[in-house]
């Protein structure tokens, strides 16, 4: 049970700090471990020794809060264990640095603008002090902002890097990687291109969202709904018999974008104009009614216009209904300058005029406003709010814009795929296992495949050029592509092949594509990036597929099914076989915590009040995919079990226990388990056998947080309870056998205790280990209860005992005399198995409650507790001192 992997023939002097601390523990063994390699992945391994981990890897743009010790230690602890069961844990970390949130963090850091129109200045360094006023920012060229958001997300690296070594994170620090890197955009770029050869990557012209602040395509998963304030607008159409035909929008801008009216094909209302065509106001454009189930009678009149585009529903009834495409909000989120050629010249194209060139908000100031002079506008706008569609980082609503754009296919359009990818996820083990249903409910939703292609800077490159042909126009069809063995390759910066930079641009030459790859596109490959995947074939083998995904629950349909989504068409697989979702961390008020609501709080301040093991501990009382609000009470409650850790420790070994005090321990001088001559010392360790065989049966089950609940438990019990019951017997007052047997219970409680805690509060149980204990207490193996040799017992006598001395210790606090007052007899009352149990312990209770006599009696108390009566006590001043 207390097998010493790092053990030798000769016990280890114990040498205990006069006064222990938690101070300081972080550095000292953050450094230490680092030094020494103690959570180093030996290569030289197969695949059963592995347990490798897909560790997130965090946004390296800004600063960490609290919500990253939360979830990062609960992996940890995972890791610790599964490697003191004897797995060969693979635990890389990888920081995710490329992507808007870097670009976003440079521009205001450095007060600088991309243009990539601008040639690169050699030597660029930005101002000192940014300028205030954005407009007075400096211009940079798209390669001088690449090399300032590389400057900078390495030193923000740097900080993360520190704060999760002083939390304990026993991750291989030497197996780090970058998103951003040389090997991670090969990995990304090579993924794209395995994916567009199998067909599962492709092109197209379609309507995208898009979000005119950032100039970029967004994909489905990053929108998120906002509730904003519009209006209802009852508008009239007009038949060709002259009747009017209301719609009600929030969208009245979009008149001239409309292409049809649309009704449920059972609302009788509207049946007998299906088929044919009414003309819209304003603009005089002729549209046809059409009918579609997704037509709501009940929202508004019943009749809704379609409009290329106003949101994604506009999108689905143009795609199904086949109808013409009238698009006329640009990338920058204003309308064509231009006459669109369907408005026809005179007061239609006048009225256009109004419009041409402007926002979408003062646009729908000039329809509405042309409207209400037409007559063509029933009433007043009428007040809403509604939700509307933005980039999840974004400030502006979304606009749905034709572009062409990149996309992976993700089951959206394709119902055996996305049956495929269902059943992928049942091939894994969900902690907690109603989360699987969120991944299945995200895939059962999609409207459309993965749109990967973004107009961003800072990203991995699209790999792909195309022939330009003799008009200047770019051959879409018959894209260049580079080899694996060229790869990572920047289209804007390098010549394709076959080509030199001269003809870049220029008819019969080339052109590189612009866009880089959506952050999630290179973050859905993590398990291919940190195990070598098609670059390092022998570390793939033995890590993939990967055994634990932990991540945030709100990122399941981002994060987790788009890492889905590439495992299964790059290698035919899951990409982990366990997948563990972490609950977010919430305020005083029950709200999350983020850094955009302005309410998070600083780990560095957490860390350097309550130290890193108390942190942990918070972290790791809360179950998997629970939210848990911020509490620093819990911290509170760590620190103090950290600090009693210490000071029990120093207690134990200040006995005179050794190594060798352990029972089964590996030096030669060890105690066999005859040693344990006291039923109490055998009742304590049998309860200590039940907690490791509990404990272990729950951190297989990744429910960490109920093991270290059961460990706790245990551990203020044999403080509280077991040590002050044998002390006497521990100064030797009882004779050499006697002492002996406490020691043994004592010395293998103590080692036992500290492997159990290692997980959880790493730096106190290295501290105690490193007292008496060779080799660091994270490399020694995870107890079993099963190798333990003694004979059992009764584990309820410790409880009896210890009920009995709080009676005796109680009956003192009525009198109001002191605890160490002599008891000159008393009686105890409990059931005949209680009595029993009292037995056991009878003359370690006489000694820690300094009683010269007491009586047991069987008896039935109500609540089938312990009644102790009849305590009589000595004068306390005849009492002796000690």
């Amino acid at each position: 049970m207390a097998e010493n992997t790092q053990g030798t023939d000769t016990p280890t002097t114990v040498t205990v700090p006069d006064k222990p601390a938690l101070e300081g523990l972080e550095e000292k063994y953050s450094q230490q471990w680092r030094e020494q390699g103690t959570f180093a992945f030996d290569a030289n391994t197969t695949r059963e020794q592995v347990y490798s981990i897909d560790t997130p890897p965090p946004t390296a743009s800004g600063s960490l809060h609290v919500g990253h010790m939360f979830s990062y230690t609960q992996t940890d602890v995972i890791a610790r264990y599964q490697r003191m069961t004897g797995k060969n844990v693979f635990y890389p970390l990888g920081w995710d640095d490329n992507g808007l949130p870097t670009e976003r963090r440079v521009q205001n850091y450095y007060g600088v603008r991309c243009d990539p129109a601008l040639h690169y200045v050699e030597g660029y360094r930005p101002p000192e002090k940014p300028a205030k006023n954005q407009r007075d920012w400096d211009v940079v060229s798209r390669r001088n902002f690449i090399e300032l958001c590389e400057e900078l997300a390495v030193e923000d690296e740097k900080v993360f890097e520190h704060l999760f070594a002083t939390l304990g994170l026993s991750v291989d620090w030497t197996r780090t990687y970058r998103t951003i890197d040389d090997h991670s955009r090969k990995v990304s770029q090579l993924a794209f291109l395995k994916d567009l050869e199998a067909g599962n990557a492709y092109m197209a012209e379609a309507p995208t969202m898009w979000d005119v602040t950032f100039r970029t395509a967004v994909a489905q998963a990053e929108i998120e709904d906002k509730e904003r304030e519009g209006a209802y607008h009852r508008v009239s159409f007009h038949a060709p018999d002259g009747q009017k035909v209301f719609i009600e929008t929030t969208r009245p801008e979009l008149l001239p974008a409309c292409v049809a009216l649309v009704a449920h094909p059972d609302d009788e209302r509207y049946q007998p104009l299906f088929g044919t065509t009414v003309r819209s106001p304003l603009f005089d454009v002729e549209v046809e009614v059409k009918a579609h189930p997704l037509a709501q009678p009940d929202k508004g009149s019943g009749i809704a216009m379609i409009c290329t585009f106003g949101d994604l529903t506009d999108v689905t009834w143009w795609r199904e209904l086949e109808l013409p495409t009238r698009a006329l909000i640009g990338r920058d989120g204003r309308f064509a300058s231009e006459t669109p050629e369907w408005i026809s010249d005179g007061a239609p194209s006048e009225r256009y005029t109004n419009v041409a060139g402007k926002t979408v908000f003062s646009a729908q100031q000039a329809v509405v406003e042309m409207l209400r002079e037409s007559g063509d506008l029933e009433g007043e706008p009428k007040k809403i709010t509604h939700p509307v569609n933005f980039y999840e980082k974004g400030d502006k609503p979304l606009e749905v814009v034709t572009s062409r754009q990149w996309y992976i296919r993700n089951g959206g359009r394709d119902a055996a795929r996305r049956e495929a990818l269902i059943n992928r996820g049942r091939e894994m083990q969900w902690h907690p296992g109603f989360m699987r249903s969120r991944y299945e409910n995200w895939i059962e939703g999609l409207n459309g495949d993965w749109l990967i292609s973004r107009q961003r800077y800072f990203g991995v490159p699209i790999p792909v050029w195309y022939p330009v042909n003799n008009d200047g126009d770019p051959d879409y069809e018959n894209p260049v592509l580079p080899s694996a063995e060229q790869l990572p390759v920047d289209p804007a910066a390098e010549p394709a092949p076959g080509y030199t930079e001269d003809q870049r641009d220029q008819p019969g030459g080339f052109t590189g594509d612009p866009d880089v790859l959506d952050t999630w596109a290179t973050s859905s490959l993590t398990p291919q990036i940190a195990t070598g995947w098609a670059v390092d074939d022998a570390l793939h083998q033995v890590t993939f597929p990967m055994d634990l995904r932990p991540q945030g629950h709100d990122i399941i349909r981002t994060w987790l099914f788009s890492t889905a989504v590439r495992s299964n068409s790059l290698e035919d697989s899951v990409p982990w076989t366990n997948t563990a979702l972490s609950g977010w961390i919430l305020d005083p008020d029950r709200k999350k915590m983020s850094k955009s609501k302005g309410n998070v709080v600083v780990p560095n301040e957490v860390l350097e009040k309550y130290g890193s093991d108390a942190v942990r501990y918070w972290a790791a009382s809360a179950r998997l995919g629970a939210d848990t609000a911020y509490d620093e009470g819990q911290m509170k409650i760590g620190r103090r079990l950290a600090i009693k850790l210490l000071n029990a420790a120093k207690f134990v070994l200040g006995q005179g226990v050794t190594e060798a005090s352990v029972i089964g321990g590996d030096v030669s001088s060890t105690v066999d388990a005859s040693v344990l001559t006291n039923d109490l010392d055998r009742a304590l360790l049998q309860r200590l056998a039940e907690v490791v065989a509990a404990a272990d049966s729950f951190m297989q089950m990744y429910m960490y947080s109920v093991a270290l609940q059961r460990v706790e438990t245990f551990f203020w019990t044999f403080t509280d309870d077991y040590v002050e019951l044998v002390k006497d017997r521990a100064y030797g007052a009882r004779g050499d056998a006697e002492q002996a047997s406490v020691h043994a219970a004592l010395a293998t409680t103590l080692d036992t205790v500290l492997r159990l805690f290692a997980p959880f509060i790493p730096f106190a149980t290295e501290e105690v280990w490193s007292w008496w204990r060779s080799g660091s207490v994270h490399n020694q193996t995870w107890p079993r209860s099963t190798q333990w040799p003694w004979p059992t017992v009764d584990s309820e006598a410790l409880d009896t005992v210890s009920q009995a001395l709080s009676g005796l210790r109680k009956s003192k606090s009525e009198a109001k005399v002191k605890q160490r007052t002599e008891v000159l007899s008393g009686t105890v009352t409990g059931s005949a198995a209680q009595v029993a149990q009292l037995q056991v312990g009878l003359e370690d209770l006489k000694a820690a409650g300094n009683a010269r006599e007491i009586t047991l009696t069987e008896g039935v108390i109500d609540d089938g507790g312990l009644l102790v009566t009849d305590v009589v006590l000595a004068d306390p001043e005849e009492t002796p001192a000690g």
